[in-house]
């Protein structure tokens, strides 16, 4: 009998965060994020880049990293009503700014932060170690 290759929590929530990015408004990137719980039963919020609720889905400007539109951790965080400490995964198909680094420091006890891809910086590195929480990339499927 042939044992079933399952897929592991890890890429299940990368998958969901590639699915967020669909949803995305960003002419020139779309990102996903998913915030669980840690033991992978809760999903605590979902987001993805774009305008404002309300504002048309398109981007205010075409000036790379200007382009006006919110990200998908800011939205995430935004949308996150878990306490500060409850501890956190995230879930992102790009690596981290610096900015939503910030912000999911802020969050509260986010102990991991996985991702998909490269962004086109990668400074947020040095804030997630000095700060304890550990950076994972993964390959997505």
């Amino acid at each position: 009998m042939m044992e079933k290759t399952r897929p592991t929590f890890e890429e299940i929530y990368l998958q969901l965060a590639q699915t967020m990015a669909k949803r995305s408004t960003c002419s020139r990137l779309q990102v996903g994020t998913v915030i669980t719980s840690v033991d992978f039963r809760k999903v605590l919020a979902v987001g993805y880049n774009g305008n404002a609720t309300g504002l048309p889905n398109c981007c205010d400007r075409e000036e790379p990293g200007n382009c006006g539109c919110l990200h998908s951790e800011e939205n995430a965080v935004i949308n996150c009503d878990s306490p500060r400490s409850v501890p956190k995964y995230v879930f992102v198909t790009h690596h981290p700014c610096v900015a939503c680094a910030k912000r999911l420091i802020n969050l509260g006890y986010v102990k991991k932060v996985f991702y998909g891809e490269a962004y086109r910086t990668s400074n947020a590195s040095d804030l997630f170690e000095r700060v304890g929480i550990e950076l994972i990339k993964l390959t997505p499927s």
